[in-house]
């Protein structure tokens, strides 16, 4: 088994060298990380650094994963809890991350803190990794001293967000597969099924049933008409692209999501578990609620949700409390407005938010689960009436044949 060479950061935030046999150096990273080390450097038998700087992709193509940004953030977090300073721990973040965007932006910033720049607003230039939610907390951190509990609660937001959105995302991934595939198998069925059966009833000059009238009928449609289906379908689909771009698209896109039966529930579910905790977090780390609210907004996902945001925003600027504005929202539950109210009364509004994303993230796994369990029926029903209709389709019109065969 090959033998690497290390450097490390210890939970000490003290440099440590060392060998360690692995089988290549992801492997090697990985023992480091096992060992409570941050890997600065890992080389092959002293060769090249394992770290690699191999050419990198094209900058505006590459992204950076969840995982890597809670990553990235824990170990932020320990080498700050250790002692090092922004400039080290910025050093050896650009040396062992393995995303190349992430990689640039830790130059970048490295450079904007040698001239002075705070690390909130090094995070600020670069959105396309760090949100206004990440940016604003560390800022708070900053300002308070208490950046290293700030960035404890940010790599618990991060964690959770992505938790939630893997639950459902594999919820459905399942049934998006198989309406795909009843889609791919309806266009064939009428492309190349229905014509040779159609050619065999128009020779016997038997009475056709709707179905068959119907599915021989969509089959002229695709045939004589494709290009015009076509030219409709991406017209449609232009025309809402662009009308999603606009404010009242995006409103009218994500409020009918809310509205739709199960999914919305779960949407709204999850945007209540992602407004409690997120609200509760930049509370207790100090931020002002108008820069909270306004958090929210870009980071809600929902723009149904953020409109309401901004009237509750609006209301409490003229002198009002939380729980009044909440509860002539849309979206918010009894239960929130209650809870934020009684939070506002006895000031523990933090518990009390922390204590609904609780609750709502509960609501969420169940809703998730739920989902499951209603989504194989339907799909179970939508897969007969497809085989039903084709079977009706087919099978009809042959069962007049053989009678008229009979007959005769």
């Amino acid at each position: 088994m090959p033998q690497f060479s290390y450097e490390a950061i210890n939970e000490a935030g003290n440099t440590v060298t060392g060998t360690l046999e692995a089988e290549g150096s992801e492997a090697a990273k990985n023992r480091l990380a096992a060992m409570g080390y941050i890997p600065v450097s890992v080389q092959r038998g002293g060769g090249a650094a394992g770290g690699g700087g191999g050419s990198a992709p094209m900058l505006f193509l590459s992204r950076v994963k969840a995982q890597e940004l809670i990553l990235f953030t824990k170990q932020f977090r320990t080498m700050l809890g250790a002692g090092l300073s922004m400039l080290e721990i910025l050093r050896v973040l650009e040396q062992q991350t393995e995303n190349a965007l992430l990689r640039h932006v830790c130059t970048q910033m490295t450079d904007d803190v040698k001239k002075g720049s705070t690390i909130s607003d090094a995070l600020a230039k670069h959105k396309r990794v760090f949100s206004d939610l990440y940016v604003s907390m560390v800022r708070a951190g900053e300002t308070a001293g208490a950046l290293p509990e700030v960035l404890d609660r940010l790599i618990y937001i991060i964690s959770h967000e992505h938790q939630v959105r893997t639950d459902i995302k594999s919820a459905l991934q399942y049934p998006i597969t198989v309406v795909i595939a009843l889609g791919i198998a309806f266009f064939v069925l009428l492309t190349f099924v229905i014509p040779v059966f159609a050619q065999i009833f128009a020779s016997a000059h038997v009475a056709l049933p709707w179905p068959t009238r119907v599915a021989i009928a969509l089959n002229v449609a695709i045939k004589e008409y494709w290009y015009l289906l076509l030219g409709g379908l991406a017209a449609v689909t232009t025309a809402l692209y662009f009308w999603f771009k606009t404010e009242g698209g995006k409103v009218a896109r994500d409020a009918f999501f809310l509205h739709i039966p199960i999914i919305g529930m779960l949407f709204r579910k999850a945007a209540m578990s992602r407004f409690a905790s997120i609200f509760s977090i930049l509370q207790a780390s100090g931020v002002p609620v108008l820069t909270t609210i306004d958090i929210l907004v870009g980071t809600i996902g929902n723009a149904a949700i953020a409109r309401e945001f901004r009237r509750i925003q609006d209301l409490i600027r003229t002198g009002q409390g939380l729980a009044g504005p909440l509860a002539r929202a849309k979206y918010f539950t009894p239960m929130v407005v209650t809870m934020v109210a009684v939070g506002e009364e006895s000031g523990n509004l933090d518990e009390m938010l922390s204590a609904i994303s609780e609750h709502y993230d509960a609501e969420v796994s169940y809703a998730v689960k739920r989902l499951s369990d209603a989504l194989g029926p339907i799909l179970i029903v939508g897969l007969a009436g497809v085989v039903g209709f084709f079977a009706l389709a087919i099978f009809l019109p042959m069962w007049d044949m053989s009678q008229v065969a009979l007959h005769h």
